[in-house]
């Protein structure tokens, strides 16, 4: 698959409250903050939402709102591609998950550790 992403993405696992309406009902449910970039996120959760749903994602004292993009069911749940609105950007100024990391470390490590090696 193509990257189509303008941002880098970052990996992370943090659990986070994830507010939307449904059918008129509000809908609240924890999901695992998969990957995160300053403008999308993607969740991992045990329900689905349909795509070109608004919804709010809670963390700590502070919240983004995006609007969500693709939704793809597994075996272990769904995750769901969230792109974040304008005015929601996420910084790690504001928001820094737990765990958080960042591949292109993994990739220059790995390239170091290469070179290091002998023939």
């Amino acid at each position: 698959m193509e990257e189509r992403r303008i941002n880098t993405r970052l990996l992370c696992a943090e659990l986070v409250e994830v507010i939307w309406d449904e059918a008129g009902r509000p809908q609240r449910r924890v999901a695992n903050l998969e990957d995160i970039s300053l403008s999308g996120i993607c969740l991992h959760m045990d329900k689905s939402i349909a795509c070109g749903t608004q919804l709010i994602v809670r963390y700590g004292d502070g919240e983004l709102v995006g609007t969500v993009r693709y939704c793809r069911s597994g075996e272990f749940g769904n995750l769901l591609g969230v792109q974040l609105e304008k005015g929601s950007r996420w910084s790690s100024r504001h928001f820094r998950p737990h765990h958080l990391l960042d591949p292109r470390e993994l990739l220059e490590q790995s390239v170091v550790r290469h070179r290091a090696v002998p023939n």
